[in-house]
């Protein structure tokens, strides 16, 4: 009897542990089945651009092959009459809303406008599941001169950036920390006792002339205002500090993108960031001047290259001033004179949607004129996180190749062209390979 009552035990136990195993394998499966569903909706969400431009006037076609469908309206901003045309196999009038649209991603679809104007299209996965909206914006089309030209760039930034804080040594021995944590790395100082900051070196005087009195600084902080009061002490050589280290300028090279016919640039295809704290410059002004390329050092595997150039910033050098630093790139306006060098040709701007997989060029210049290089585009984001990155290409060109192992710093800015039309600027190198890199759409340039 207990020798049975053993078996009995040991089959339970048998059934219980199978039971266990198969309830982890349930949930093990639904796991992965969740996991591969999140993974498939996040690549159908970046194959949704968040923004989609079409020029007025021209039937321009949208392929995207995704699961989504929904309804296609004119902002609620604009009440008046008249709805974007969409044609289309999948289009269809919403006889229930009026100057509403029914769209199906699923399949290819046309759309038409003939007047500047903005619209939304609202989405959903299956046409069930509320997924998108996108904005959809009617535009001229723009005609634009790729440059591809060096550039040497000089920005003043708006008051003083803190680039750092600390400790030092005082007069009496001590360690002297004067800022505490008032100041932070990325922290403006715009104004010193109600007095706008005039630069870096008024800056200073105007701390080591305090005599250790109760200075009120006005500070710029992630686009918040306010004051703070610090004062200054004595280091060891008698002379009065903050304990912070600031900045108030920035240079370098890179390539100028394009030119309107207005003499208007654009350059760079990203913003000037601090190369300490790594944030945008706040502009206060700047120029752009020649330059000579008179090195190149060669990109290779996890070394990125370098093209060095000399600038001399002299009044006779300014090819123009600098109106804006912004994440898609540095714009302002060129002299007549230095717009009167740029010779190329002015051509139409392709749209994202309109970017193919394959063959494309960049315009830069390694040393004398700029040239066309032959480049791949390898892939393309419609609705990448980071604005800078939309576009991945490969340099396949073997005199560029030869020359600068691929992509180098201070190529920021070449104009990227594909059939005829000017579609991006260079951006960004690939680290650990310098064949490869990344590009910005050329309309998020001018949207900026």
């Amino acid at each position: 009897m207990a020798y049975c009552g053993n078996i009995r035990q040991e089959g339970c136990g048998k059934l219980e542990r199978r039971e266990k195993y198969r309830l982890f394998l349930y949930v093990l499966l639904i796991g992965s089945i969740t996991a591969l569903f999140i993974c498939w909706m996040i690549l159908i969400w970046e194959k949704i651009p968040g923004a989609i431009h079409i020029r007025a006037g021209i039937r321009q076609d949208l392929d995207l092959n995704v699961p989504v469908s929904g309804k296609l309206y004119k902002a609620p901003a604009e009440t008046e009459d008249g709805a974007i045309p969409v044609t289309g196999m999948n289009a269809a009038v919403d006889a229930r809303e009026a100057k509403t649209l029914s769209v199906d991603l699923a399949e290819p679809l046309t759309l038409y406008a003939e007047d500047i104007e903005t619209y939304t299209m609202d989405l959903k996965l299956f046409g069930l599941i509320p997924f998108k909206t996108v904005n959809v914006q009617v535009i001229n089309d723009k005609t634009l001169i790729p440059a591809g030209i060096p550039i040497g760039i000089y920005v003043k930034t708006e008051g003083i950036l803190v680039i750092a804080t600390g400790d030092f040594t005082g007069d009496d021995g001590q360690a002297k920390e004067p800022v505490g944590h008032l100041l932070k790395e990325g922290d403006y100082i715009l104004k010193v006792n109600g007095r706008e900051v005039e630069g870096k070196a008024a800056f200073m005087r105007q701390i080591e002339e305090s005599n250790g009195e109760e200075l009120v600084l006005t500070i710029l902080r992630e686009d918040q205002e306010f004051d703070l009061k610090v004062r200054p002490e004595r280091n060891q050589d008698g002379e009065y500090k903050l304990g912070i280290w600031i900045r108030d300028n920035a240079q370098g090279v890179g390539t100028l993108t394009y030119l309107d016919e207005n003499n208007s640039f654009g350059a760079l295809g990203h913003g000037i960031n601090d190369m300490d704290t790594a944030t945008l410059m706040n502009l206060k002004n700047g120029s752009l001047y020649t330059t000579e390329i008179v090195s190149i050092t060669k990109g290779e595997n996890g070394t990125p290259g370098e093209l060095t150039g000399v600038i001399d910033y002299k009044e006779s050098n300014k090819m123009g001033t600098i109106e804006a630093n912004t994440v898609e790139g540095i714009f302002g306006e060129l002299n007549e004179s230095a717009a009167s060098h740029i010779t190329t040709q002015a051509m139409p701007i392709g749209l994202k949607q309109e970017v193919d997989l394959g063959p494309a060029q960049i315009l830069c210049s390694v040393g004398g004129a700029p040239q066309l290089y032959d480049v791949k585009i390898t892939s393309v984001h419609l609705d990448h996180d980071n604005i800078n990155r939309g576009i991945e290409l490969q340099i396949t060109d073997k005199t560029l190749l030869e020359t600068t192992g691929g992509i180098v710093q201070g190529m920021s800015g070449s104009p990227i062209i594909q059939d005829g039309k000017l579609i991006g600027a260079v951006t960004h190198v690939l680290v650990q390979d310098p064949t490869r890199g990344f590009g910005i759409f050329i309309e998020n340039m001018l949207i900026q």
